[in-house]
């Protein structure tokens, strides 16, 4: 696990080296840096599979191609005995070495074949062209700059910044894409004209410019034929190879378990390959959500050697250096930096949960999903030309001028977003800009006619176009491409890597998840019954209690957060001064958020102030203070 950066077009030594130190984070144990006249690359590297032997940049028996890499390819055992029997030579024991001769044997098609999380460079120097990837499913980050015929590459945006030409800017599409979202989606960024490589996406950079190529696209494609005993009986062998592949390191391995179905599901797959001992760690934050007595069940059931700590969680006063690690406003990503560092204190290496609930349809959200099937089929109210009924919904909410009612306001268009299933997609997500008098509320008037934004609806459609889908399954496909990279994988990087913490996901294994992608949507949610399949295919495996367990959301209230310090944080962040110099928003809706009484109904305006809070953070360090 390491961080990679580097530039082409140009030679500045000292840049390289400032680019590696700025992301020192993630890679503490080896510094290592090549410089030509036409590119340079830097790598700053955790060290996990060959100590001492995989430092980076690593070459080819005749030094004409090198690689960066940062990741983990956990077939690479397999690969390297297929190359050495077609005359391959290795030196080291690193699984890098495996990107040099696949590439030299496959040229650009060589990324289909790795199995694993992974963003590499490689510089071929007799053809000078230089490559940049992304796995597949996006578990590893890759960003870059495209300017005057110069590329400019980082894991983290913060290595980008250091290139003395470019100023760094807001990009405010991305802005109102997290507003809406909470979260960024796609190749955007929140700075200007940096973009990241998309999953499964390489970029090849010549003296004639970028081209881009897709070498992987998971997308859902279920197989009608799959019946309930077929997948139960599949996916325990599926889930424990996931497991044994994602074994391989040099260096001790351990658990994050939360207690619930994925994490414990986990340790019962490593208990299976005769993992000894299991070290476990389980955070409390002094929360009802907290889960550390069922962590304990778990914990005695598999014998593991359990870690536990209970800390306070002041969301508010490690907001900056969240927003530092994310490079992005970001409300629920202070939990997995609290827990790495936890785990970090013992271990370069854990093994988390994380796409359990995004293969198998695990959050409550799927629930009203699958209901939406049957609403599209039976009150088809937006293909009738009723869809204006929707619109007027907030028209009347506007006019009663109370805040409280938005929950029964969206819970009504809902209702007539029947024909509309990305209307409907997008409601459940607390996307606002299909109401288009909304815009006025949050953006002031001069920003709105200097700036063409264009709605979330454009990013969402393409996945529910898809005939062969119905409507849960068209979802699940959008989470999957968006969600889930963008948000939920964009946390779990930065958090842990700013602790030099490699986190590991079985769950997105690549043969796990192609499987998963075949399997059809009622086998997820069944009558209800979120994880169905998975549920059924774990008894026997985990106690009745951790398979019926009800999912806990791993966030914060915001409206306990604004009793106890969002308001005054934002009153003091939020300064009518500040806000009509920046000009973009509409200081008059914020002031009746804050003025308003503390309600639990306003969920949502206090998620925006949160936002709006760290969106103000991010400014003072990116744009005004970053050196």
């Amino acid at each position: 696990m390491c961080g990679i950066v580097g530039f082409f077009g140009f030679r500045d030594d000292h840049l390289i080296q400032k680019m590696c130190e700025k992301i020192k984070h993630r890679g503490p144990d080896h510094t290592g840096i090549y410089t030509s006249d036409m590119v340079s690359l830097g790598n700053t590297r955790l060290s996990i599979i060959d100590v001492e032997g995989g430092n980076q940049p690593l070459w080819n028996e005749d030094r004409t191609i090198c690689c960066v890499y940062n990741g983990e390819i956990y077939n690479f055992p397999t690969l390297k005995r297929e190359l050495e029997l077609k005359g391959h030579y290795f030196h080291t024991k690193t699984d890098t070495e495996v990107i040099l001769h696949l590439y030299e044997e496959f040229g650009l098609e060589f990324p289909a074949r790795l199995n694993g999380m992974f963003a590499f460079a490689l510089w071929d120097v007799q053809k000078k062209q230089l490559l940049l990837g992304r796995d597949p499913v996006g578990i590893k980050p890759l960003h870059y700059l495209f300017k005057d015929k110069k590329l400019i590459f980082g894991s983290e945006i913060k290595s980008i910044l250091c290139w003395p030409h470019y100023k760094p800017s807001t990009e405010y599409q991305s802005l109102h894409y997290l507003l809406n979202l909470r979260y960024i989606p796609k190749d955007k960024t929140l700075f200007k004209n940096i973009y990241r490589v998309l999953p499964g996406q390489m970029l090849l950079m010549n003296h004639q410019g970028i081209k881009k190529y897709s070498f992987a696209n998971y997308c859902y494609s279920p197989d009608r034929s799959l019946t309930l005993s077929r997948v139960v009986k599949d996916l325990p062998g599926l889930l424990a190879s996931a497991v044994r592949r994602q074994l391989i390191s040099d260096v001790p391995i351990g658990v994050y378990l939360s207690g619930g179905m994925d994490s414990s599901t986990i340790v019962a797959m490593m208990k299976k390959t005769g993992a000894d001992p299991i070290n476990t760690y389980t955070l409390g934050f002094d929360e009802p959500t907290d889960e550390l007595a069922d962590a304990r069940i778990m914990a005695k059931f598999f014998q593991t050697v359990h870690h536990e700590e209970v800390i306070a969680c002041d969301a508010l006063k490690n907001m900056r250096k969240v927003i530092y690690h994310t490079e992005e406003p970001k409300e629920n990503a202070l939990q997995g930096l609290l827990v790495s560092r936890f785990a970090s204190q013992n271990l370069k290496v854990v093994l988390g949960g994380l796409g359990g609930d995004e293969i198998f349809g695990g959050y409550q959200i799927n629930r009203y999903l699958q209901a939406g099937r049957f609403i599209h089929s039976l009150f088809p109210f937006y293909r009738l030309g009723l869809g204006s009924v929707r619109n007027s919904f907030y028209e009347l909410d506007a006019k009663m001028g109370t805040l409280c009612t938005n929950d029964y306001r969206k819970g009504m268009q809902l209702g007539f977003s029947g024909g509309d299933p990305v209307g409907f997609y997008l409601i459940l997500r607390n996307v606002w800009d299909m109401d288009r008098g909304f815009w006025s509320q949050i953006y002031t008037q001069d920003f709105l006619n200097s700036n063409k934004i264009n709605p979330c609806r454009s990013i969402f459609e393409p996945y529910f176009q898809r005939k062969e889908l119905n409507f849960l399954e068209a979802a699940l496909d959008a989470e999957f491409h968006t969600k889930m990279p963008d948000d939920f994988l964009l946390n779990e990087d930065r958090t842990s890597m700013a602790n030099s913490l490699e986190v590991r996901v079985p769950y997105l294994d690549h043969e796990l998840v192609k499987y998963a992608l075949t399997i059809p949507s009622q086998l997820k949610v069944n009558n209800m019954k979120l994880k169905y399949c998975f549920r059924e295919a774990m008894k026997g495996l985990l106690p009745e209690k951790i398979i019926k367990k009800k999912k806990w959301g791993f966030t914060f209230n915001p409206y306990f957060q604004f009793k106890k310090d969002l308001k005054k944080t934002s009153e003091e962040v939020l300064t009518e001064k500040r806000i009509r110099e920046q000009g973009i928003f509409n200081y008059a809706f914020i002031r009746k958020i804050l003025d308003h009484p503390p309600h639990p109904r306003l969920r949502w305006h206090y998620f925006y102030l949160w936002i709006l809070v760290g969106y103000q953070i991010w400014e003072d360090i990116f744009l005004t203070q970053f050196v």
